[in-house]
Parts: C-alpha cells; sequence; structure tokens
C-alpha cells in the first residue's frame, strides 16, 4: 500500500474521512504541530520517516472569511507560502500532490464555470486558495480539486434562496475520493447546481428562507461550476 499523508485530519472534512478511511493503516494524519506547513525542515523530517508517495493536503486557513482581511499574514504564510512549501518537497522527494482549492477562485457572476476558464477571486480567502493553486500547478504529478462543500447537517437555521451553488456534503466528496488521487490536472468537485435553500430543504423541512442582499463582502449569488468531469469519474 503507497503511503499517504494528509494534511488538515482535524478539520471538517478531515475528520469525516479519517472516520470513514479508518481501515486503512497507509494514512497518516500528523497535527499542523507535526507538520507545520510553515515549517520547512519540520516538515521534510516528517517525509523521510514515513516516506508517503501522496500527499493530500486539505489543510488551510478560511473560516471566518474576515480573518483573510483583518490578519492577511495568516493568510498569506499558512495558506501560499505553507502551500509552496509542500510543493517544493514533492517536487524533491518525487511526490505525488492533492490540494484543496475552492470555487471561489471563479469570478463568481455567470456560473457553469469550467476547468479552463479564467480566474477571478472576489475575496482574500480565494486569493489565498489562488496563490497556492500557482504554485501546485508548477508540479507536474499534482491534482487541484476546486471544491463546494459543507457539512451535515447544514448549519444554518436559514438558507438563501438567491443563491445558486454547487454544495455537496462532506462525506458525498470522501466516499469516492479514491477515484480521484490518480488523476492529475484540475478538477470542479460539487454537486448538481441548484440554491442553498434547496440544497438543505432535502434534510431539513423546516429550514427557513433567506433573501441575500448583494452588499461589498456578501457571497456571490452565483458561483457555480461545471462539474461533467468529476461526474464521469465519480
Amino acid at each position: 500500500m503507497k503511503k499517504i499523508i494528509f494534511t488538515g485530519g482535524s478539520g471538517k472534512f478531515g475528520t469525516i474521512f479519517k472516520k470513514l478511511n479508518a481501515h486503512k493503516k497507509n494514512i497518516f494524519y500528523p497535527s499542523s504541530k507535526t507538520f507545520d506547513v510553515t515549517n520547512l525542515k519540520k516538515m521534510e523530517k516528517i517525509i523521510k520517516e514515513i516516506k508517503p508517495k501522496f500527499i493530500i493536503h486539505s489543510a488551510a486557513v478560511s473560516r471566518p472569511m474576515s480573518l483573510h482581511e483583518k490578519k492577511i499574514e495568516k493568510s498569506i504564510n499558512t495558506n501560499i507560502i505553507g502551500t509552496s512549501n509542500i510543493v517544493n518537497l514533492c517536487n524533491k522527494y518525487k511526490i505525488k500532490l492533492i490540494y484543496f482549492s475552492t470555487n471561489y477562485v471563479y469570478p463568481s457572476k455567470i456560473g457553469n464555470y469550467k476547468e479552463h476558464h479564467p480566474l477571478l477571486p472576489f475575496n482574500n480567502y480565494a486569493w489565498s486558495k489562488l496563490g497556492g493553486e500557482c504554485a501546485v500547478q508548477m508540479l507536474k504529478n499534482s491534482l487541484v480539486l476546486r471544491i463546494c462543500m459543507t457539512e451535515k447537517p447544514f448549519a444554518y437555521k436559514y438558507a438563501y434562496t438567491n443563491l445558486k451553488t454547487n454544495f455537496m456534503f462532506h462525506e458525498n466528496l470522501a466516499k469516492v475520493f479514491f477515484k480521484l488521487i490518480n488523476k492529475t490536472g484540475v478538477i470542479n468537485i460539487g454537486g448538481p447546481v441548484q440554491s442553498v435553500y434547496n440544497f438543505a430543504r432535502k434534510n431539513n423541512k423546516n429550514i427557513k428562507k433567506k433573501i441575500l442582499k448583494k452588499t461589498k463582502n456578501s457571497l456571490p449569488l452565483n458561483s457555480t461550476m461545471n462539474i461533467g468531469k468529476f461526474k464521469k469519474i465519480s
């Protein structure tokens, strides 16, 4: 069995992934302190010990979104420089890298974005993830997953009726993940296009409707992706 290092094992997706793959003894989940993406020497020591063939890089600074506006150094150091450090080590030790990005790297105006479409992040979080992508794209043996997913059950009491998305639950990706691991390039990952309200209502009939008012810092109304490539694989 080829050894795998999974970053972000204590995160929301990582927790689900670890649970569903508890029987796999070839996956290692070092803590963020042990496998510190801002510390190249520390990571290299772990890589020499484990000798992985894959690194699944899901660890990142994400929520709250405002953090990326207020503390850009944390966002840059972890999401951009930290990812670049991993890319350098993957290149040095011939390791396949799978990088978790976001659908927010697209312009989020007209929707139905395909993998080759131009990119234009709408906030600092998305810029930080695209910054990581830039390094990953330089590594030929890599896979970028532009993901739109959320936790189950849906975390809010209300959902927007005018916000279109490709939401899928963490479990849905975790169950098909290993169908993707040998792919390279970029793949959009998500569920069918629908409003957040329609998505949430399938699991909670009591969810309340809400309209998202457009402001300077609000979420884009249409960040949907074309997931045809993902559907063929999964």
